[in-house]
């Protein structure tokens, strides 16, 4: 990236067309207002001002995406899968293309810094070169002789689903959805985040200018009681797929059972990384520093419940808090931020709100613990740590999704196991020793869907990515996306003459 200047006036160029002309739908190929001309506001965190009016769809929108979709889903699944991967690798080709605007795009609209968005746009691409390799492939099934009998499986396309997106760096995980469901032979139609909703707009364009065919990806624009509410309840959608919160997913899970919806939930955490005393220490620190300040401590798998061996959680926690408190925090486009500002006020209230929480609840603010001054005067908080927490506190129970790390000690690895379990979710856990035996024996009782040991979290396309209890249902990545976005069939073909019993002979 070049300096803050020359970014700004990139980021102006690139915003002038948002501004302009708002951000429509997309149905059938076609960029369309909602249907009853309502529109909502979209504000940059950074300063809060307006960045574009943004068509607020509701069910006549869903409606008419639904229908694009189920008519655009037979010569979708039957193209060919050759040509299905040739038009994925467009796509990401283009989207390397326009990382740069993607990436500014994005750090206006979210408030993450630069440096994280950068990369972000690159790893859609990737998501799009992954399972496009993947889509002529993802039919293929098991041969499962039997005596007198041989099966055999195949894979087909489930049809239309509905894909409702986060926030939080909201075009990969987009692209991570979006990306296999094209390669399975489904048509989508995607409901982003209405706190975000810009790069969404970008990645349909950028699709279409691939060669996808129209109808097979349509976006729609809108509130989750709205749009987001009728998507699930359509009956032309087979599936959802959801990233967000808990309780959101609970309502989908609701509003879907009436039309047997297939669900794919990637939801909240509380993921706790456990520091025994004997790990590499230098690296447990940067690792907890980055798992949970990185993003604006906005992302799902983020450590940020840090559980240290009372031998050395006084030492450890005091390192933790000098460099949380020396953590740059700015505006981001300027390549030397490391935190942004928070998403929006109302969230920028609920993770300010857990400072006194935690205060009254008796932990320690050993940093932070309040807003920060950050050009723009936008929705800024001080990078923060609570020490001397216990498992009970709310801060040690629930999701903040801020930059706001929770400090407990333990004394041995059966309480470290006990307090890391002691939470509703199970998406992520993160493991610091180097006895080897321990780290096999915690990890298998972790109740987590995914755990690094002596690491952050880093990303293998092809390994499950997902949680247990109240942060999901479901997995993604490599053939485990297929899973959801595609029926499995069993097809049997007799090979002797068996014996058939005879009724009424």
């Amino acid at each position: 990236m070049t300096d803050l200047a020359e970014t700004l006036q990139k980021a102006d160029a690139y915003l002038r067309r948002f501004a302009d002309h708002g951000v429509m739908n997309q149905i059938d190929g076609k960029a369309v207002p909602a249907a009853s001309g309502r529109t909502f506001r979209s504000i940059s965190p950074i300063d809060l001002k307006p960045l574009a009016d943004i068509a607020r769809g509701d069910a006549e929108d869903i409606d008419r995406a639904a229908k694009a979709a189920k008519a655009a889903f037979p010569a979708w699944r039957d193209t060919p899968p050759q040509t299905r991967r040739n038009i994925l690798h467009a796509v990401a080709d283009a989207i390397v293309a326009r990382a740069e605007e993607i990436a500014i795009v994005e750090s206006m609209d979210t408030g993450q810094p630069i440096r994280f968005m950068a990369k972000a746009a690159i790893r859609g691409a990737e998501n799009f070169r992954f399972f496009a390799d993947r889509a002529p492939s993802a039919r293929d099934g098991q041969a499962l002789p039997a005596p007198d009998q041989f099966n055999y499986t195949t894979r087909t396309p489930i049809g239309p689903v509905g894909i409702i997106t986060p926030w939080n760096t909201p075009f990969m995980l987009s692209t991570w959805k979006i990306a296999p469901a094209l390669a399975a032979g489904c048509t989508i139609v995607h409901k982003p985040a209405e706190l975000s909703p810009l790069t969404a707009r970008l990645l349909v364009e950028i699709a279409e200018g691939a060669g996808l065919p129209p109808g097979v990806w349509n976006l729609v624009n809108g509130m989750g009681e709205e749009a987001g509410k009728a998507l699930t309840e359509h009956p032309d959608i087979k599936a959802i797929a959801f990233v967000g919160e808990s309780g959101t997913g609970s309502l989908i899970m609701a509003q879907g059972a009436p039309t047997l919806k297939r669900v794919h939930f990637e939801l909240g955490g509380k993921n706790p990384v456990v520091v025994f005393d004997d790990a590499n220490l230098e690296r447990a620190l940067d690792a907890v520093v980055f798992m949970i300040y990185s993003l604006n401590g906005e992302r799902c798998t983020s450590s940020s419940r840090v559980l240290v061996h009372s031998s050395i959680y006084e030492t450890f926690t005091k390192q933790l808090a000098e460099r949380a408190a020396a953590i740059r925090i700015g505006h981001p486009l300027d390549p030397a931020t490391e935190l942004g500002p928070l998403i929006h006020p109302d969230h920028f209230d609920k993770v300010s709100a857990y400072f006194h929480i935690a205060h009254k609840d008796g932990a320690t603010i050993a940093t932070g613990g309040a807003a920060a001054d950050g050009p723009g005067g936008g929705c800024y908080v001080q990078p923060t740590l609570f020490t001397h927490a216990r498992t009970g506190m709310r801060i040690a129970q629930e999701e903040v999704f801020g930059p706001v790390l929770t400090a407990i000690p333990f004394d041995d690895e059966a309480e470290a196991l006990a307090i890391a379990n002691d939470v509703a979710y199970g998406l992520a856990g993160y493991v610091w020793t180097n006895d080897l035996t321990r780290a096999f024996r915690f990890s298998e009782a972790l109740e987590a869907g995914m755990i690094w040991v002596n690491s952050e979290n880093v990303r293998h396309l092809p390994s499950p990515f997902g949680g247990m209890k109240a942060s999901g249902i479901g997995r993604d990545g490599g053939d485990y996306s297929f899973d959801f976005y595609m029926e499995t069939k069993n097809i049997a073909f007799a090979t002797g003459m068996h014996r058939i019993p005879k009724l009424g002979a």
